[in-house]
Order: structure tokens, then sequence, then C-alpha cells
């Protein structure tokens, strides 16, 4: 099975030709190509290129689909005998990448 490990806003993600990665929110428009050089790790079926702290010359190319949001998050915060309540939610916003293929080079 053919993977990568890239990196993207300080997190790492495992990438899959053909499928599908939700990464944080990008300044970038529906249907544009995207590259992540910063690859950590590729698997060639038996062989793994682990990278030193990156693979030299692998790139992770997708397609940017669609900006979504996820679910949204309570937090409620209440401290007894004093009467406090405190109510507040959050939506983190993503760009889902379809990846199109891992270059090795």
């Amino acid at each position: 099975m053919v993977y990568a490990i890239f990196e993207s806003g300080g997190k790492q993600y495992k990438a899959v030709p053909g499928g599908a990665v939700d990464v944080d929110r990008m300044p970038v428009e529906e249907g544009a190509k995207i590259e992540f050089d910063q690859v950590l790790l590729v698997s060639d079926d038996d062989k793994f290129h682990v990278g030193t702290p990156t693979v030299g010359g692998a790139v992770v190319e997708g397609t940017v689909e669609e900006h979504i949001k996820a679910k949204k998050v309570i937090v409620f915060k209440y401290i007894p005998r004093v009467r406090h309540r405190r109510t507040q939610g959050h939506r983190q916003q993503y760009t889902r990448v379809r990846v199109d293929k891992i270059v090795k080079k």
C-alpha cells in the first residue's frame, strides 16, 4: 500500500492516493491544485523512506474539493453556589483535499 505522512499547519496527516484529507482551513479556492512538500514518511509497499526531518524531493499533490465546517462543540462552564454559568460554541473550519498522487523523486 502506497501512502505518505505529511505536515500541514503543525499537524500530521496520512495521505493515500485517491483518498481525501481534511486539513485546517487554507486560503485556496475550490478546484485549485495544491502541493504539500513537508513529507515526513513515504511508503512504497515494502519500502519505507523516512525523512530527517523531511524526505527530500517527496511531494503530495492534491486538489481542493471544498471548504467544510465540523460539528458544533458546546462548552458549558458552571460554578455552583456562585450562580456562574457560561455557554460558548465553536465550529472548526476545514479544507477537504483529494489526494491525486504521491511523488518521490
